[in-house]
C-alpha cells in the first residue's frame, strides 16, 4: 500500500491477491470493497530499493557489469563472462536455482539488447536465451507493456486497437510522436538494437588483491611457500592501510598453458596477520600442479571485514583472542568445514531442542545450563526403543535390551518427570517424559525414559549415554 497524493493505492500483489484480480494502482478502498478483510502492508520504497542494490551487488559474483532495475529488476552484461559459468544457459539456471534456494522467484531471460531481455523475462519462458538477433522475432507478439511503457501510454494505445509489438511496429512514427510522445518508438528501436540504451552499473567493490610475476618459470614447494609468504606480507600491509582484515583468501598461480591453479581458505575472524594466512595457505599448496611451471601468482582478500588496530597485550594479561581465532582457522582447515563448532545451550524443556550448534567464535548469548542438572555426556541425535522389565509400571527398570543387548540394571535414580512444551504445538499438550539414570552391572550409565503408557504397558526409549 502506498500514498499518491491524496489516494492510498497498491503498490504490490502477490499472487493470490492477483487471483482476486487486485492489480498495482488500485484504490485501496476499492480492493478492500472487492476482498474485506484484506490484509495490507505499507510499502518501503526506500528499504525495497536498498535490497535491490544488494541483491544487484550480490550478482557481481556472475559478470562485473551489473545494474539494479527498480523496482523488481537486476540488469546483468554478461558478455564475455558466460563461459565462465558454462555458458549462457547454465549460467541463467544457475542464477535462477541459486535465487530460489534462497526463497525468491525468479525469471531470466538473455538478450542482444536491455530490452530485449526485460520483455523475453516477464513474457515468455522463465530461462529464455534469444539467439543472436533474433530479438525483432521473438518480440513481435508480446504486449505493449512488455517495451516499459507507462499505463497510460498503453491504455490509449489499446483505445487506437494497438495491443501487440508488432502493432507498434507497423505504424507510422510522426503521428504516434504527435500523440503519445517520443518514448514508444524510443523503446521500440532500443529493443530491437537500433538505439543505444545506457545503464547504471553498479561500482564494483574494491579490489584487495596483490600479483608477482616471475622472470622464469617456477614450480618447487618450497618456492611456492616463499611466493606465497611474500604475497601475504604485501596483502597484510594493503588490508592494514585500508583499515581492514580478511575473511576469505584466494590464491591463484598461473601456468605456462594458461591454465590457473587455485586455493582457497577462510578465517573465523578479520585478521591482517602475515605469518597466520601464510600458513593457512601452506596448508593447501600441495593440491598445486605446476605443470611445466608458473609464471605468475595472485592473492585476493575476496572477503574483507573491517578490523580496527588493536593494542598488544602485555605480559600477564589476558591471552590474545586472536589466538584462538587462528588456532580454529587450522583446524577448520585440516577437519573441513562443518566440523568445527561449539555446543551453545537453548531455553528448551525437551532435551533434544536444549542445545544446538554455533560458529565456534560465537559470541555467548547469556543463556546456560543449570548446574544442577545432570545431564549424559552424549545425547543421542534421536531416542532409540527399548525393550524394559520393571517390576511396576511405574518403577525403575530392573534390566533392558537395547541394540540387540540386554543389560541388567544394578543402579537407578529418578524419575525427572518433564512435561511438553504445549505452547509450540497442540501435540504436546499431553506429552509427559519421566527420565531415569540408570547404571548395569559394568559401571556404564544410560539414560531412559518412559513417554506414555499404552495398553500394552509403558513405551520405553534410550536418549543419553555416559556420565550424568
Amino acid at each position: 500500500m502506498a500514498q499518491e497524493g491524496p489516494r492510498r493505492v497498491l503498490a504490490a500483489v502477490d499472487r493470490a491477491a492477483r487471483a482476486l484480480r487486485l492489480r498495482p494502482g488500485m484504490a485501496v478502498a476499492q480492493a478492500q470493497a472487492m476482498v474485506p478483510g484484506l490484509h495490507l502492508i505499507p510499502a518501503d520504497p526506500e528499504g525495497d530499493a536498498a535490497a535491490l542494490r544488494r541483491l544487484a551487488a550480490w550478482c557481481l559474483s556472475y559478470a562485473p557489469l551489473v545494474a539494479p532495475d527498480p523496482p523488481d529488476g537486476i540488469w546483468i552484461d554478461v558478455a564475455g563472462a558466460a563461459h565462465l559459468h558454462g555458458g549462457e544457459a547454465a549460467l541463467l539456471a544457475a542464477l535462477r536455482r541459486r535465487l530460489g534456494r534462497a526463497g525468491y522467484r525468479v525469471r531470466v531471460a538473455l538478450a542482444d539488447t536491455p530490452g530485449a531481455a526485460w520483455a523475453a523475462a516477464r513474457c515468455l519462458h522463465p530461462e529464455t536465451v534469444l539467439p543472436p538477433g533474433g530479438q525483432r522475432a521473438a518480440l513481435l507478439d508480446l504486449p505493449l507493456w512488455s517495451l516499459r511503457l507507462d499505463r497510460d501510454t498503453v491504455s490509449g494505445m489499446g483505445q487506437l486497437g494497438l495491443t501487440r509489438i508488432a502493432h507498434l511496429a507497423e505504424q507510422p512514427r510522426g503521428p504516434l510522436r504527435l500523440r503519445f510522445g517520443e518514448a514508444p518508438g524510443r523503446r521500440l528501436d532500443q529493443a530491437f538494437g537500433l538505439a543505444s540504451e545506457p545503464l547504471a552499473y553498479l561500482a564494483p567493490p574494491a579490489e584487495h588483491a596483490v600479483r608477482l610475476a616471475f622472470p622464469e618459470p617456477i614450480g618447487a614447494p618450497e618456492t611456492l611457500a616463499r611466493v606465497t609468504g611474500r604475497l601475504t606480507a604485501m596483502l597484510a600491509d594493503h588490508l592494514t592501510r585500508h583499515g581492514l582484515g580478511a575473511r576469505r583468501l584466494d590464491l591463484v598461480f598461473r601456468r605456462v598453458d594458461g591454465l590457473d591453479q587455485s586455493v582457497s581458505v577462510g578465517t573465523a575472524r578479520p585478521s591482517r596477520d602475515s605469518r597466520h594466512l601464510a600458513r593457512l595457505l601452506s596448508e593447501r599448496l600441495a593440491t598445486i600442479d605446476p605443470g611445466h611451471g608458473l609464471d605468475e601468482a595472485r592473492l585476493a582478500a575476496s572477503r574483507v571485514e573491517r578490523l580496527e588496530a588493536r593494542q598488544l597485550a602485555a605480559p600477564g594479561e589476558e591471552p590474545d583472542p586472536e589466538a584462538m581465532a587462528e588456532l580454529v582457522d587450522r583446524l577448520v582447515l585440516r577437519l573441513g568445514p562443518g566440523r568445527v563448532f561449539r555446543r551453545a545451550p537453548v531455553e528448551s524443556e525437551w532435551p533434544e531442542r536444549a542445545v544446538r550448534r554455533v560458529a565456534p567464535l560465537s559470541p555467548a548469548t547469556g543463556v546456560t545450563w543449570p548446574a544442577d542438572l545432570p545431564r549424559p555426556g552424549r545425547l543421542l541425535p534421536v531416542p532409540e526403543p527399548v525393550a524394559v522389565l520393571a517390576a511396576l509400571p511405574d518403577a525403575p527398570p530392573s534390566a533392558f535390551t537395547w541394540r540387540g543387548t540386554r543389560r541388567r540394571v544394578a543402579r537407578a535414580d529418578g524419575p525427572e518427570r518433564i512435561f511438553g512444551e504445549w505452547w509450540l504445538s497442540d501435540d504436546e499438550v499431553s506429552a509427559i517424559r519421566d527420565y531415569y539414570r540408570v547404571e548395569d552391572e559394568t559401571g556404564a550409565r544410560y539414560w531412559l525414559f518412559r513417554d506414555s503408557l499404552t495398553k500394552d504397558g509403558a513405551r520405553w526409549w534410550l536418549h543419553g549415554l555416559g556420565e550424568a
